[in-house]
């Protein structure tokens, strides 16, 4: 089931979240499962939404890319809300 995922991010800047897209765009788009990415300024760091066609597949890509990539302090704040309707181009 398509899942969507929200990580809120604190202390994010927009250098370091361009950092980060820069080093795992590539890889993102060839995972197994990615659906989008998109992202935004918040007041208080950034937000960062996906659509995956599983949890795990987020999970997995999580763990293996970003999560190592992290800088130090940097911990974003991950919520996933199981999709009802997806509907695509």
């Amino acid at each position: 089931m398509a899942v969507l995922i929200i990580g809120d991010v604190p202390g994010q800047t927009r250098e370091g979240y361009e950092s980060m897209i820069a080093a795992l765009g590539s890889a993102m788009k060839e995972a197994p499962g990615f659906v989008m990415h998109t992202a935004y300024p918040v007041e208080d760091g950034w937000r960062v939404v996906e659509v995956w066609a599983s949890a795990r597949d987020a999970g997995q890509f999580f763990a293996t890319f970003v999560h190592p990539n992290l800088p130090p302090g940097i911990r974003p704040k991950r919520s996933v809300q199981e999709l009802h309707t997806l509907v695509s181009v």
